[in-house]
């Protein structure tokens, strides 16, 4: 009885790990003391409370620009369309390999970019994604940077959102930067100068001129603004939102926890603040050296929500007939761990990698991942690399699994044996535990041994999940035949005769091909294992290959695959352990 109820704990445990981990330890990385300020003003379109920037070094006299419109900018947003905004201003077109787009001169903004490698669906005639929307349509999403008044300057005229700016170049593109002017008439000069080079980095660098007659203290600040809510997959082990490092340390900040607190405010030295979609992430990167005042904002217009994530810098005297420069990053692509691992190191940018969620388990995850890229630069196929991986895992947990399978081949032998006891002692349940365990201890068996492969799995397969769910190397990599999206479920089912019936059934039925080969291979690999004398108990573990089938129809065909190939593998060395041991198979 003992041997059963190991085994039924064991598979109970694990399915509840499956399910319930990353719930009960979320993915997030402890985030820092922040201190969240109640807002002291109220914006008086909305009803909604603000707060002004409190300063690095000294108090300013302006703020940062909020998130906020005017009731008359709303409803023109309602209205417009992306197209009629993009032709309604002045503008520098953005060329490169990975993007197309547009930096609005009015305000300076880059507020238009498109990924020229990536597409919505996997039907090649899907639309390109659009990462950035143009200020004045629904769904506006753009970065933009300028000044900020230091004490004492609230009459040095700034550059604002309806600044029309004065360009030395029609496009942007590698090698050949545009630099963006303004004259505020008070004998200041502001200056922007953008590049961009083969994948998806800005540099941004801000220069002010001083001939008015006297010293300016300004702040350089930069900023991502982002209006409505994007839909987000909901799913407990990925964060979609707001994120940023902080003194060495990763925080990432829900939508609705932003709702909900309104401003986060946190100094930093180093590191990197932005917005992150599933595959897509805008990022800010401000000066490494300098200690810089950070923010998460979430206000309301009109009922619509608006976030913004923004740094301001250290203040800067400008000395009359003197300058000033500082140079910041903004990344606005896809999230390909190893570009954000190229630039880190390139810029001394901290952890940029982690705007990938490796998740609880990211010793595992991301060496899994690398890998996995590695197997595929030699064999051209991430599932091919999946199986490679497999069978590189399987040969590191060798030892542990081959006593493992000892056990349990001795566990099988001992069964005729375990039923005579069961028999003979049927009344008298602790004279059966004190017989099973001495027949244990005489026969060196250790009727735990067998849960060792399922528990040693766990951590695995979470991170291999991980890698398939939210690394976008694997978002539509083919594998072969009807995969054609390792990290999508198995498109087929068998309720529709794979495909032959026309009729597409419900997401609760969709048991593919893949799903039905896992869930052959773990009933075959039960087999091989101690069989349970009661029949009640057999019942459950004869049920179980059939839940694991419905409940990994609906994970990522690659995770499937390499459950379906990890199990094959296991049966063939359990088979032949079993055959050195004389046990009957």
């Amino acid at each position: 009885m003992i041997e059963n109820r190991n085994m039924i704990l064991a598979i109970v445990l694990s399915i509840a790990i499956i399910l319930g981990y990353e719930f009960l330890f979320p993915t997030v990385q402890p985030a820092p003391q922040v201190t969240v300020e109640q807002a002291t003003t109220t914006d008086t379109q909305t009803g909604n409370a603000t707060s002004d920037l409190p300063s690095v070094t000294g108090t300013t006299s302006g703020a940062l620009p909020s998130p906020a419109v005017s009731a008359e900018m709303a409803s023109d947003i309602a209205k417009a369309g992306r197209d009629d905004v993009l032709a309604a201003s002045q503008r520098v077109a953005i060329h490169t390999d990975r993007l197309s787009g547009s930096i609005s001169l009015v305000g300076g903004r880059i507020d238009d970019l498109s990924l020229l490698d990536y597409r919505e669906e996997l039907d090649l005639s899907s639309n390109k994604i659009i990462l950035l929307q143009p200020r004045g349509v629904e769904n506006a999403y753009y970065a933009s940077f300028g000044w900020v008044a230091g004490v004492g300057m609230e009459n040095v005229i700034l550059p604002d959102n309806d600044t029309l700016w004065q360009a030395d170049s029609n496009t942007l593109t590698v090698g050949e930067p545009v630099t963006l002017r303004w004259d505020n008439g008070q004998g200041i000069t502001y200056t922007k100068t953008i590049s961009i080079d083969h994948d998806y980095m800005f540099a941004i660098t801000q220069s002010v001129s001083n001939t008015s007659g006297a010293s300016v203290n300004l702040h350089p600040y930069g900023l991502i603004s982002r209006r409505t809510t994007p839909q987000v997959t909901g799913f407990y082990i990925l964060h979609e939102g707001l994120l940023g490092v902080f003194d060495e340390t990763l925080s990432e900040v829900d939508y609705d926890d932003l709702q909900e607190t309104g401003v986060i405010e946190t100094p930093t030295t180093g590191g990197w603040i932005g917005i992150t979609d599933k595959y897509w992430l805008t990022a800010l990167m401000p000066d490494q050296s300098q200690k810089v005042n950070t923010r998460f904002v979430h206000r309301l217009d009109g009922g619509t929500d608006k976030y913004q994530v923004d740094f301001l810098n250290p203040v800067q005297t400008i000395p009359t007939g003197g300058a000033m420069e500082s140079t910041n990053f903004f990344f606005a692509g896809a999230k390909r761990a190893v570009l954000l691992d190229e630039y880190s190191e390139e810029y001394g940018i901290d952890r940029l990698d982690l705007a990938v969620d490796w998740g609880w388990f990211y010793f595992l995850t991301k060496p899994i991942f690398h890998v996995l890229l590695w197997f595929n630069e030699h064999v051209g196929n991430l599932g091919i690399a999946i199986l490679l991986l497999t069978v590189v895992i399987k040969a590191a947990f060798f030892p542990l699994a081959n006593k493992s399978y000892v056990a349990m081949s001795k566990m099988k032998a001992l069964q005729p044996k375990m039923t005579e006891l069961r028999e003979q002692y049927k009344d008298d349940k602790a004279k059966l535990n004190q017989e099973m365990m001495a027949l244990y201890k005489k026969e060196k068996a250790n009727p735990a041994a067998g849960c060792l492969p399922i528990i040693v799995q766990i951590p695995v397969f979470f991170a291999l999940y991980k890698v398939l769910f939210v690394t976008i190397e694997m978002r539509h990599a083919p594998f072969f035949g009807w995969i054609q999206d390792l990290s999508a479920p198995d498109p087929t089912t068998v309720f529709n005769l794979f495909g032959l019936i026309p009729w597409d059934p419900p997401s609760f039925l969709m048991i593919g091909v893949w799903p039905l080969v896992m869930g052959a291979s773990m009933f075959l690999q039960q087999k091989l294992n101690p069989q349970p004398a009661d029949p009640i108990q057999a019942k459950i573990f004869l049920f179980m290959p059939i839940m694991f089938t419905f409940l990994l129809a609906s994970f990522p065909a690659g995770l499937v695959v390499y459950w379906a190939w990890n199990n094959s593998l296991s049966i063939l060395q359990q088979w032949i352990i079993m055959r050195r041991m004389g046990v009957k198979v």
